[in-house]
């Protein structure tokens, strides 16, 4: 029954009606991931890991990879868009004849002879690719495929050995899949399918050359899928580059936030953001927070602090080893560690449910950061809480943000520290502004001594409400 299933689904020609221009708005599916033509040694790997319903982005995106079809998909963070290419590629990858031999065998086991790469998944960071090659050996663990990921920051000679052994799909960072392509050791004749995830970020991470350089060595034969949370005007040129008669997927407004999470701006002085940040900790429930800064000193700077006032933080960067971002994640996954201090760069990839809290140590200066940001909670259907920490001269970035959400982000008024919210950064003896800040300023030690933090704050709950009075930036002042 199975086998006739795959091949149906395999032999099937009819495309999908959905073109570049259009956006497919499936209602959800009332047969969970059954319904959706996966086969089942996928199915029962999907449902030990707890999941019984597809995403929007999942049950709108994998009859269409089935199928065959080039993809263009549009999805916030936390919607699930690695299972939603995950599940059906790994299906297209074994095929009607790997089925058959699975079928006979009863489990799976090692190919006969080395695979060559047949699918390609391009990340911008080590910890996404990371995630998504988990995700692959997670969800084809019952599957004769074999996964491997390639990133920077570690040795290439073990990376080399795995991919000589034989594998069927690789993720990689461009950077590393680069160093291996100059060492000829991974070759592209039999790639059938190409992901870009994150591709927006890719490009703003300066990849469009290495992204260009590896296009060239690919088949022009093949299935090609763009995933990212949003899609600018900027990365449109790769987009027409890259995909065929696409089915677009767009299962929520681009650079939308979630209903899930609970919004709020404190207006606060840029020197007095620490303290407040501790103040949040002893006041509210917050069990397991990820907190950004926009620079990695101030995130190294942030993490001295925090854990010399008792709190048990860690700092996640690109500046930061391999080994010690791992520990960091791993710490953080465990409850090991309560506050997990993080550039932009270094969050993506970061996949850690239960996150209570997203707190914005310093505002993004890009709105669509700030949504990537907040998407790191009130994930799954549970909801979280995003704290903005708002200086003087964040306010315009507020704003701005609000303007593209076309939401309000409620104010908080009542906290201690509202004093020096409304004055502007002072200027250093040296002509340049401000404490705690930029790049090249010196970083003082904060006053005040270590506090003990062990617990996880009040259980009972949030004790500030945000005031509603209108838009924040045009609030601040009357706090």
């Amino acid at each position: 029954m199975v086998f006739k299933l795959i091949q149906k689904l395999t032999s099937s020609s009819t495309p999908s009606s959905a073109s570049t221009s259009a956006v497919k708005t499936a209602p959800r599916s009332t047969g969970g991931f059954e319904s959706l033509g996966l086969i089942e040694p996928i199915l029962r790997a999907v449902k030990s890991e707890g999941y019984e319903n597809p995403t929007p982005i999942q049950e709108q995106s994998i009859a269409s990879i089935l199928d065959g079809r080039d993809m263009l998909g549009c999805a916030q963070t936390g919607t699930g868009k690695t299972a939603a290419f995950a599940l059906p590629m790994l299906q297209r990858l074994l095929g009607p004849d790997g089925l058959e031999a699975l079928s006979h065998e009863g489990n799976k086991s090692a190919p006969k002879q080395a695979p060559l790469v047949r699918a390609l998944i391009l990340a911008p960071t080590r910890e996404l690719a990371l995630q998504i090659s988990d995700s692959f050996k997670t969800y084809g663990k019952h599957l004769p495929l074999r996964t491997a990921v390639v990133f920077g920051g570690v040795g290439i000679e073990p990376q080399i050995t795995t991919i000589r052994r034989g594998i069927d799909i690789l993720v990689a960072t461009p950077g590393r899949l680069i160093d291996l392509m100059e060492r000829r050791v991974v070759t592209f004749q039999n790639l059938e399918i190409l992901v870009l995830d994150e591709a927006d970020r890719m490009l703003d991470m300066g990849f469009i050359h290495d992204i260009k350089r590896i296009l060239k060595v690919l088949p022009l034969k093949r299935q090609n899928l763009l995933f990212s949370a949003t899609i600018p005007k900027e990365v449109q040129g790769l987009i027409d580059s890259i995909l065929h008669n696409p089915v677009t997927v767009k299962v929520t407004p681009v650079s939308s936030t979630s209903d899930q999470v609970e919004q709020r701006v404190y207006h606060v002085g840029r020197a007095d953001k620490k303290q407040l940040l501790l103040h949040i900790l002893d006041t509210e429930n917050v069990t397991r927070a990820l907190v950004f800064t926009r620079t990695k000193h101030n995130a190294n700077k942030l993490e001295q602090f925090l854990s010399e006032s008792g709190v048990q933080a860690a700092a996640i960067h690109g500046n930061k080893s391999q080994s010690a971002r791992q520990r960091a994640l791993d710490g953080f996954k465990a409850g090991k560690i309560r506050i997990l201090v993080a550039s932009d760069i270094a969050a993506r990839g970061i996949d850690v449910d239960a996150i209570s809290h997203v707190i914005n140590f310093e505002m993004p200066n890009e709105p669509e950061t700030y949504v990537h940001r907040i998407g790191r909670t009130g994930r799954a259907e549970a909801r979280g809480v995003a704290m903005s920490f708002c200086d003087y001269e964040e306010q315009r970035y507020v704003a701005t943000i609000e303007r593209m959400t076309r939401k309000d982000i409620p104010v908080v008024t009542d906290h201690p520290f509202t004093a020096g919210a409304n004055a502007p950064v002072p200027p250093r003896q040296d002509g340049r502004r401000g404490s705690g800040g930029g790049r090249g300023q010196r970083q003082g030690r904060s006053q005040g001594g270590p506090r003990g933090r062990s617990g996880a704050g009040n259980s009972s709950g949030h004790s500030s409400s945000p005031g509603r009075t209108g838009s924040s930036a045009n609030r601040s002042r009357r706090s």
